[in-house]
């Protein structure tokens, strides 16, 4: 609008009001036009003469005539003008042939002119294509619909024919070939915009009024955060949008939160790119353009009252570079460019490593137009920063033009008024839709009330202002939101309790009454018309001064129908400058500042600093001292380290003692969280979702992903080869290079993508290792990857994590788990994470109940520990900021407005440091010149060295974000060193994460003596390797890629951060990088250290710190180094000034040292919490899974971690020696803070020598962290309940708060409550790769292979996941083996050696004559029978009275031996095993229905019972085939079984039977493997009240159910009910294919009966030389089941043995055992029984125990025949629950506490002895096992005289030998003749055994009996049938019972002895 004023008429304005004017008398058909003039001055009049130029649309109106048009003309049919002869009429082509489509000419240049833009035109005759065309854009509407003018200017980009003025001769010229009257609104439908790579693209829809796209943001989407946060956190919905329905913002659902800052206007999605707008280029210097949709001003024409529709005809005099056509100065402008909305729309999504992320259109804003001064920012020293306030629905921002450089505009406030305003759905239940929102009135006014209250020197933060407006609107909704829910109180807001609701008549004046007591630091604009008055006013006021003092311009205009417009303008010098700051972008950041050192314009600030200097410029101070000292000092460092009294190595160079090196170790914490980390994966392996099958794993596989710096690609690397997981993983051999160990770490740089594809096929090609992908760092880019394809020219790693890790083939692989560790994971804890809450992993608390997690002597200092240490109270605070800086960085802020602070402030710091390096290198005068802090500081890293014999130092990492300002320091103070002889001092490094580490040679050789390296080759490559190293190490990068630092960090100096950013992560990632473990012996609680010897005033004035003092002035007490500083206020200031006390003072800490002890000692521990470890490496001091450092003490060594601790073997050999550092440790100062603890031992010269190094006292504290007065206060204030300020910020860049109406985080919340709480309230922005992860439409939406480790920075994560890989690698192995008894064959020795042997040893099966020859081997060779009694035979030798003696009684109970196996491949499995093979066999298929079982009864007599026995089978469905039913689903009639002749090599013909108890999980029943997929019958035999269960876990086996009589049976009763129930069926069998013309005979006879423990087996491969050469090799290995059976049962005469078994595994088994292929022995465990043969012999239903061997004694008695393969082998997994164990004896009186001891298993009959519950039989077993030697006292050792047993075997203990005799006729028993007994056992004899059987036998005198029966009246009989009174002995207190109740059937026994 250039210079025009009102009143003053010009022609281009009063052509377009008498053109408008004409227009609409053309078209009105009601009203009268009003007259020209009046329009032109009355309006004008009205308004203040302040403004400039105005113009305003009247939206009611205009409204009505551009829309009225559309929507109530019918089109009519409309004709076109035949073109000229011989033109171009081709589609796409101009009528001068020149192509016109966006395809074509999309990356040619094409010339627009100024207030042109490029716009795409649809032609009907070519719907798939864009023409492209250049038009005025005064002619283009703004993002309402509104304000175009009407008619037409445009120019052809084809042939480039300029000054077309109507359309529809553009049309033609187009060939646009329309059928209807061709209209701008139809056919011009996109702005088109040139993307990242130049190229023109089609950007958002032209929003042309009354289209179907007009739109209105529903409601502005969430604030952002930050101090009204920068334009990145402004998102867009979608990278393009799709269809947009009416009246919505392009893609964004309404009622959706919406995605980002919205402003006033409706946003149109904008093309995402850093797209250069229309061709237009702003200068090289400016971030591409970022202006918000409505940002780039344009003029809009005065409203007529009536118009009715777009005029036909067009003055054709105005043209389009009149000045009124004023974009003014705004895009040309340079310099720092207005941010006019420029944290506006949602437009972009935020890129925050991208270069300028956000581009917006320049759709026009309507309003009146304010000329911004051309002087403002030289009169200001800063931008005004101009928050849009309210302002109604038909009210828009004035207009700005004129200097728009000098002026920010953004939307953040009214977006925040406006979240505020719409009442969270989270109060819905609240009844909020009774609650009416805050109102408009009070949220301005509240909004004043906070900035009244504001400090000086504080910035307004949008949260502050939410949480006022959420607790206001709560206090007034109390008494309803407690009908519905307990609120705890709020603090009540800061404003009235308003009872009556502020009007807007009353609003100026009560705002006005707020500002009235801040010292006008808020300054209240009343306006009457329009806020352009106002901001016309404050342009005004800043002009003349006269807002000097204020920091906040409010404008009020209450004068459009009671609604409230408004705008808040920050015009504080300070304040401005950090919100315009926070509104840039990193990359705008970084490109600001690199303009400005390449523009030179940093050139005045040098200037101004040259001549700050009294003796001249410090250059040329420098040059003169560089001269006068040259050749001085270059040796003073050597020599002052030498002439100490230096313990000296054997070659005579000095040495520090204070160091050793220490082994590796992981710490308590780090395996704690790893094996946390491992329940979670087992957790998602055991949920039913079968996400996981960690079953089907053999081997663990790893990638650890990480950001590009090459430091911490390097100290990771050092990590992985220390920590020996390679090796554990079986990844590597021995000596692996470290070329190999790089395959497994990634660095996320260019060449991530062929590395990760090769992972990728790695993991497809392995199905049977699980692969590990940890994303190390996980915070870093979260940008997702469509994000990343529109910037493809930009930094290629951006997006990069989203391509790699999210990509679809990891998210399908069932074999990979993704670890994502972090220490700050908020922003993968939003609304849309992929990552379950359930699969977050946290770090334990040191105050959990994992106290003793943490070594009592260790500290970890983090972000709380530091706050804590500024509390009152403490003496030193570790986070400190620095007055004088902070001061002089504000002053140079208002003398040099134009530069960006970060210049300024850097060149401050460099300057600081010269004047200070000068000042401790005798330029004393300089001290004026620098600051306290920064002095303390530079002398500690000057002299640090000198105290040390081997000149270890400290380090002071100074913290430059930006890497050109990090170069210009590195360059100046490396000058400036170079100029003070200081080279050798101390080392500068700049730390850049794409470089590695650079240091001088001096320094190398340093470092390579300290750490006995002898590589020549070898150079530091990580920062933990520059351990005592005296450096500044100048850290650059945006963000730290998580680089370890030494323990010799000594400051950590951030004043040079980017304070305008506050988010959450940004600030606790800077400050993580002085989190450190240190030693607690450095006493750093309160009151632990004295400081009485200094007064205060001593220790204010005092700026020499301990070490500086320790250097300069060594007399103790020295004070005249001491300088005063300038005074300055220490109120709540925590200046660091009174931090650095004098060494005196602070080291007489020190409990129990001398003073001169403490003078040596150094530092005070408090100031300097720690100090650099010089000697060493690189130990795990800080960094990510760093090493630790083990601290030699003279106590037990005190460890000090940092950060995951991977273990650290010694360097490998095959490593260049000294590759990677050792750990050092260094001696503890005192082991304990009190007093009387006797610190150092006097006489101890090595130990003070140490304590001089400074490197070692830091390891003991933290360093010392300077930061800038804004964060310092940001992180030190806390909330009412205590919370830190910090935490309440937004969580991180790429996510914004889904609502306005949050609760506030809570000191007391634990990470996982704080985990739910961003769950709940943060939404990921646009850009964020989560964005779209819950498009699927899934609640569910978890990836369910993702996990979340977080934990503080630097505390040890590295070593916990490292050390999580190896226990999870030991889990798969151990998933794969398995314990089995490993024990030797007992009373080898007693084997009777008798003439025969099967001597036949290569018969593959026992030739049936010579097997019958073999003597039966009485002996139990079984090793669980070691305790079990030994079973005499006649050929037994005598003279072993020695057996049983070797075990004591104590050792029974021992736990037996194992060996730990691999699973074979024939295993049997219990039912974790599940694999794609056997799932059908299990029935857990997910493609198979469980399968369906049916429950069959079958009953057969037995005799013996004297009843029918009443069995039931549960058959499911799929195994229906074994069996033979009456009709199908009848009643089931018998098993089938196979013919004995069957040849068939495909199923197992026995089938089998495993009694089972107690072991549904563990019994190893799937079969499958170890059948080698071969058919076979399986029967589980099973109690009936385990029924269900077993059922449930193995759902398609088939169950025998015992009857519930047998409930509390033992085993005995389940071999005797199969054994029966076999026969039972064979004769079924038999009888039923006799009918189908079978034998008898041929029908299968044989069942195996394997216990349920049986895992493997084995056959032995015999080599003999020959038939009886000595020559014998053997070896073993593991077959199939299926091999062995069909092997048996291929047996020649098969059917002639009745029992056959094979041998226990042993790893012991020595060819003696092997050598014979066949005994004739006890077989156990697995048996094969031919039922038919064993018809008449039973296995004794009673028996608990031993009844294998009881069976095995009456089927050889029975004369049959038991073989034993001795070349076949069974292995027994030990299983720990289940089987015989779960019997356990209990009293029958439930309180008695008392333990059961065998012993008190019987008692006397009708006694009151304790009655226990347990069957009597199992009380007879265990009473005799234990105690049978009261029963047969002369038998106890004495194996020549055995006990004889009748008809059973019991186990009367190791002691006592038996003799087994069967009464049967004609068995075969041995010849007793020769033996006199010791006892007589009768076990419920029956009718065989008689009073003439038994005098065959010969007792020893004295010799005792024991009879036992069911009941006393049988016991009483038995007595008198037997005769025995005649030879024995009997006594009433003789008789015995089992401790039963007479309701469980006692035993009775009877004792007696021999006459």
């Amino acid at each position: 609008m250039g210079n025009s004023y009102a009143g003053q008429l010009k022609t281009t304005r009063f052509e377009e009001v008498l053109h408008n004017s004409i227009e609409a008398s053309l078209r009105s058909n009601s009203l009268v036009p009003r007259p020209v003039f009046s329009q032109l001055y009355l309006e004008a009049e009205q308004q203040l003469s302040a403004l400039e130029g105005g113009s305003r649309v009247d939206n009611e109106e205009e409204e009505e005539g551009e829309g009225g048009l559309e929507q109530s003309c019918p089109p009519n049919p409309y004709q076109m003008h035949p073109p000229p002869e011989g033109c171009c009429t081709t589609d796409g082509f101009c009528q001068a042939g020149k192509d016109l489509r966006l395809v074509s000419i999309s990356s040619e240049p094409i010339d627009v002119p100024a207030g042109f833009l490029l716009v795409g035109a649809k032609s009907p005759s070519l719907p798939d294509h864009l023409l492209v065309c250049a038009v005025d854009k005064r002619f283009l509407p703004d993002d309402d619909g509104h304000n175009a003018l009407l008619g037409f200017s445009g120019n052809c980009v084809g042939c480039g024919k300029k000054g077309f003025c109507y359309f529809t001769e553009f049309s033609s010229h187009m060939n646009l070939k329309v059928t209807t009257q061709p209209k701008k609104q139809k056919h011009l439908k996109y702005y088109l915009i040139r993307n990242a790579q130049g190229a023109l693209t089609k950007g958002p829809l032209i929003c042309w009024k009354g289209s179907e796209f007009r739109s209105r943001q529903a409601s502005a989407s969430a604030c952002s955060s930050s101090l009204f946060p920068p334009l990145e956190s402004s998102g867009l919905p979608a990278p393009f949008p799709s269809e947009p329905g009416p009246r919505t913002t392009p893609s964004i659902p309404l009622g959706a939160p919406q995605a980002g800052p919205a402003s006033d206007h409706t946003s149109l999605t904008a093309a995402v790119g850093p797209a250069v707008f229309n061709g237009k280029d702003s200068p090289k210097h400016q971030p591409l353009v970022k202006h918000s949709l409505s940002a780039v001003p344009r003029p809009s024409a005065l409203g007529i009252l009536s118009n009715s529709g777009p005029p036909k005809k067009r003055h054709k005099g105005w043209s389009p570079e009149s000045p009124s056509a004023a974009d003014g100065g705004y895009p040309q402008g340079g310099g720092s460019r207005a941010k006019y909305e420029s944290a506006g729309v949602t437009c972009m999504p935020q890129v925050g490593l991208v270069g300028p992320a956000s581009v917006t259109f320049p759709v026009v804003a309507s309003g009146e137009p304010v000329s911004v001064p051309d002087n403002l920012l030289k009169i200001c020293k800063a931008k005004p920063v101009i928050f849009k306030g309210k302002y109604s629905s038909h009210g828009h921002f004035p207009y700005l033009c004129g200097n728009l450089n000098d002026v920010v505009v953004s939307p953040l406030l009214y977006t925040c008024y406006q979240n505020s305003q719409s009442v969270s759905r989270a109060y819905a239940q609240y009844g909020a839709s009774t609650m009416q929102p805050i109102s408009e009135e009070m949220q301005l006014l509240l909004t004043v009330y906070y900035l009244v209250q504001l400090a000086a020197d504080q910035v307004p933060l949008m949260e502050d202002l939410e949480q006022i407006f959420l607790r206001s609107w709560r206090e007034s909704h109390l008494t309803e939101i407690r009908q519905y829910q307990q609120v705890p109180p709020q603090p009540i807001p800061p404003a009235p309790g308003a009872v009556a609701p502020v009007t807007s008549a009353q609003l100026p004046w009560l705002a006005g009454l707020a500002a009235s007591s801040c010292n006008d630091s808020v300054h209240i604009i009343e306006c009457t018309y329009s806020l352009a008055e106002g901001l016309s006013e404050m342009f005004r006021l800043l002009i003349e001064g006269k807002l000097a003092k204020t920091n906040y311009v409010v404008i009020i205009c209450a004068c459009r129908s009671a609604a409230i417009d408004s705008c808040i303008a920050v015009t504080g010098k300070y304040q401005a400058r950090i919100l315009s700051e926070s509104l840039l972008t990193p990359a705008e950041y970084q490109k600001e500042v690199n303009y400005e050192l390449v523009t030179g314009k940093v050139d005045s600030l040098g200037a101004f600093f040259s001549t700050l200097c009294p003796e001249g410029d410090i250059d040329i101070l420098l040059d003169k001292f560089h001269q006068e000292n040259q050749g001085q000092i270059s040796s003073s460092l050597t020599a002052s380290s030498v002439t100490k009294s230096a313990s000296l190595d054997v070659g005579g160079t000095p040495v520090c003692t204070g160091y050793h090196l220490e082994p590796h170790r992981i710490w308590p914490f780090q395996l704690a969280v790893a094996q946390k980390l491992l329940s979670h994966v087992c957790s998602i392996a055991d949920s039913s979702t079968q996400n996981l099958d960690l079953g089907s794993f053999e081997k663990v596989d790893f990638l650890i992903c990480i950001p590009p710096s090459e430091v911490t690609y390097q100290q990771t690397l050092f990590h992985v080869w220390h920590s020996g997981v390679l090796l554990e993983l079986g990844l590597e051999k021995e000596h692996m290079t470290k070329q190999r160990v790089e395959q497994y770490v990634l660095k996320l740089d260019a060449e991530a993508q062929t590395k990760f594809k090769a992972f990728l096929q790695n993991s497809f090609q392995n199905p049977h290792t699980l692969f590990v992908l940890i994303h190390d760092h996980a915070h870093w880019d979260l940008v997702s990857s469509a994000v990343h394809d529109l910037y493809s020219q930009s930094d290629p790693s951006v997006g990069l994590v989203d391509r790699l890790l999210n990509c679809k083939e990891v998210k399908e692989a069932p074999n990979i788990v993704t670890l994502h560790v972090t220490s700050f994971p908020y922003a993968l804890q939003t609304q849309h994470t992929l990552i379950s809450p359930y699969n977050e992993i946290h770090w334990p608390a040191s105050y959990s109940n994992g106290v003793d997690l943490y070594p009592e002597k260790k500290k970890y200092f983090g972000l709380s520990e530091f706050i804590e240490s500024t509390l009152s109270g403490h003496s030193l605070p570790l986070l400190r900021y620095d007055s004088s800086f902070e001061a002089m960085v504000t002053a140079l802020g208002k003398r040099f407005p134009r530069l960006h602070s970060a210049v300024i402030r850097t060149f401050v710091l460099v300057q600081h440091y010269t004047a200070a390096m000068m000042a401790v290198s005798g330029l004393s005068q300089m001290k004026n010149y620098t600051s306290v802090e920064t002095l303390e500081i530079t002398q500690n890293l000057i002299n640090s060295p000198k105290q040390c014999p081997c000149g270890h130092g400290l380090m002071v990492l100074l913290r430059v974000p930006c890497s050109p300002l990090a170069a210009v320091a590195y360059e100046r103070l490396a000058h400036v060193r170079a100029q003070l002889a200081l080279e050798e001092h101390f080392e500068i490094i700049l730390g850049n994460p794409s470089s590695g580490i650079t240091i001088g040679k001096h320094f190398l050789k340093q470092l390579k003596m300290w750490q006995k390296i002898e590589d020549a080759e070898w150079r530091p490559q990580t920062y933990l390797e520059l351990e005592g190293l005296p450096c500044i190490l100048i850290f650059s990068g945006m963000d730290p890629h998580g680089e370890s630092l030494p323990r010799s960090l000594r400051y950590c100096d951030l004043r040079l951060i980017n304070s305008s950013c506050l988010v959450r992560t940004a600030l606790e990632q800077e400050l993580g990088l002085a989190a450190y473990f240190v030693s607690s012996e450095a006493p750093l609680e309160k009151g632990a250290r004295s400081e009485a010897l200094e007064s205060d005033a001593e220790k204010l004035s005092s700026t020499d710190n301990e070490d500086e003092e320790l250097c300069v002035c060594f007399e103790p007490g020295s004070t005249s180094e001491k300088r005063s500083p300038v005074k300055r206020e220490r109120s709540r200031s925590r200046d660091s000034v009174s931090s650095s006390l004098s060494s005196k003072a602070s080291s007489s800490a020190r409990c129990g040292e001398s003073p001169a002890q403490a003078q040596l000692a150094g530092p005070s521990r408090g100031d300097r919490a720690r100090s650099p470890q010089p000697c060493g490496p690189a130990e795990e001091g800080r960094a990510p899974g760093e090493r630790q450092w083990l601290r030699a003490g003279r106590g037990p060594p005190a460890v000090i971690s940092r950060r995951s601790p991977g273990p650290a073997p010694q360097p490998d050999p095959g490593l260049k020696t000294g590759q990677w550092s050792i750990q050092v440790s260094a001696p503890s100062s005192s082991s304990s803070g009190s007093p009387s603890s006797s610190a150092m031992p006097a006489a101890s010269p090595l130990v003070l020598q140490a304590a001089q190094c400074s490197a070692s006292k830091a390891c003991r504290r933290p360093p010392v962290v300077f930061l800038p007065k804004l964060v310092y206060d940001m992180v030190t204030s806390t909330d009412g309940s205590g919370l830190p300020k910090a935490a309440s910020l937004l969580p991180s860049h790429s996510v914004m708060w889904a609502s306005s109406f949050r609760p506030l985080l809570s000191k007391t919340m634990t990470s996982t409550e704080q985990s739910l709480y961003y769950r709940q309230w943060t939404v990921p922005r646009p850009s964020h790769m989560d964005y779209g992860s819950r498009a699927e439409g899934r609640v569910d939406g978890f990836h369910p292979r993702r996990l979340l480790l977080s934990g503080p920075p630097q505390i040890g994560k590295t070593g916990a996941y490292l050390q999580f890989l190896s226990i999870l690698s030991r889990m798969l192995i151990r998933l794969t083996e398995v314990d089995v008894y490993d024990e030797e064959e007992i009373n080898i020795n007693l084997r009777e050696e008798s003439d025969w042997h099967y001597l036949q040893l290569s018969d593959p099966w026992p030739d049936l004559e010579l097997f019958k020859k073999l003597p039966f081997d009485y002996i139990i060779h079984d090793p669980k029978y070691e305790d079990a009694s030994l079973i005499c035979s006649h050929h037994q030798s005598i003279k072993n009275e020695d057996r049983g003696t070797h075990r004591k009684p104590e050792d029974l109970y021992v736990r037996r031996q194992t060996a730990r196996m691999r699973l074979s491949k024939y295993a049997a499995y219990n039912t974790y095993h599940h694999c794609e093979q056997c799932h059908q066999y299990m029935g857990f298929h997910p493609r198979y229905q469980l399968y369906e079982s049916a429950l069959h009864a079958f009953a057969f007599s037995y005799s013996m019972l004297g009843e029918e026995i009443q069995l039931h089978f549960i058959i499911p469905k799929s195994k229906e085939h074994h069996f033979v039913f009456s009709q199908p689903g009848g009643q089931l009639e018998s098993m089938r079984l196979p013919l004995v002749t069957d040849k068939s090599h495909e199923y197992i013909k026995s089938p089998t039977f495993t009694p089972t108890t107690g072991r549904h999980e563990h019994g190893l029943f799937n079969l499958y493997h170890a059948m080698d997929g071969a058919s076979h019958l399986h029967v589980l035999v099973v109690k009936e009240y385990e029924m269900a269960i077993y059922k449930k876990y193995w759902p398609n086996h088939i169950m025998l159910v015992l009857p519930s009589i047998f409930n509390s049976a033992g085993v005995g009763a389940a071999h005797f009910l199969i054994k029966e129930l076999s026969y039972h069926n064979l004769e079924l069998e038999r009888n039923r294919q006799e009918e189908l013309g079978i034998k008898p005979q041929d029908i299968w006879p044989f069942i195996v009966i394997s216990d349920d423990s049986c895992v493997m087996w084995n056959v032995v491969d015999v080599d003999g030389a020959g038939e009886r050469s000595r020559e014998f090799s053997w070896s073993e290995r593991n077959v199939s089941l299926k091999h062995i059976m069909q092997h048996i049962e291929a047996s020649p005469n098969i059917t002639h043995y009745a029992l056959i078994g094979m041998r226990k595994w042993s790893s012991k088994t020595g060819s003696r055992e092997v050598r014979e292929p066949f005994s004739r022995c006890h077989v156990h465990d697995f048996v094969i029984l031919n039922v038919d043969l064993t018809q008449n012999v039973q296995y004794n239903q009673n028996r608990f125990m031993c009844d294998d061997v009881d069976f095995n004694l009456r089927v050889h008695s029975a004369g049959l025949l038991l073989c034993r393969f001795n070349r076949f082998s069974v292995m027994k997994k030990q299983i720990a629950v289940g089987g015989h164990r779960s019997f356990h004896i209990t009293s029958k009186v439930s309180d008695s506490p008392m333990a059961i001891v065998p012993a008190q298993y019987i008692c006397a009959p009708d006694s009151k002895h304790t009655l226990l519950a347990a069957p009597a039989q199992l009380l007879l077993e265990k009473f005799l096992q234990h105690h049978s030697h009261r029963f047969f006292p002369l038998s106890l050792r004495n194996h020549g005289h055995p006990v004889l047993s009748v008809d059973g075997y019991l186990n009367l203990g190791s002691q006592i030998s038996v003799c087994y005799v069967s009464s049967r006729p004609h068995s075969l028993n041995i010849s007793c003749s020769d033996f006199l007994f010791s006892g007589l056992l009768l076990y419920l004899c029956d009718s065989f055994v008689g009073a003439g059987f038994l005098k065959k036998f010969h007792f020893l005198k004295g010799a005792t009996l024991c009879v036992i029966c069911q009941d006393r009246n049988s016991l009483r009989q038995t007595v008198v049938r037997l005769e025995l009174e005649d030879e024995w002995q009997f006594r009433l207190r003789d008789e015995f019972q089992t401790a039963n109740a007479k309701e469980d059937r006692p035993l009775f026994f009877l004792t007696g002895r021999h006459i």
